[in-house]
């Protein structure tokens, strides 16, 4: 019962959320881990460190993201307004549809790094999927 346990499948959307290459699910995409360190925060590795998938298969690649970054803030923004809708209520007769709206933009603001991160790896997890051959055939460039 002590079988190898690297073989296994990791799960596509954890490797997703965890930014790691599409084609081993094990790789990470970015140099830094911290995706509150600005200065960095969006520099990834020219290829998987696991595996040697490009991160950029061709110039221009990642110009989709913003579409993916759109939907995934709205999808936060109408999660925040369901949560505040049960929670709290809105009303006509004071401010809290405007209370709503601060607290929205300031954490979308805060998720901002987060989102795009993510962004860019759905998007290149579209175009890139997982080979289980990925030890044996190793892509060098």
């Amino acid at each position: 019962m002590c079988a190898h346990q690297d073989d296994h499948k990791p799960n596509l959307l954890l490797s997703v959320l965890q930014n790691r290459c599409p084609r081993c699910r094990r790789g990470r995409l970015f140099e830094e881990s911290n995706p509150y360190r600005l200065r960095s925060f969006m520099k990834m590795n020219v290829q998987c460190p696991v595996c040697g998938q490009p991160t950029e298969p061709e110039t221009g690649f990642y110009f989709g993201t913003g579409y993916v970054s759109y939907a995934l803030s709205i999808a936060l923004s109408v999660a925040t307004f369901v949560a505040w809708w049960v929670l709290i209520g809105f009303s006509l007769d004071d401010s809290r549809l405007f209370w709503w709206l601060g607290l929205n933009g300031i954490l979308l603001v805060l998720m901002q790094p987060l989102l795009m991160r993510v962004s860019r790896s759905i998007w290149l997890a579209f175009f890139v999927y997982y080979d289980k051959n990925w030890r044996r055939f190793r892509i060098s460039q």
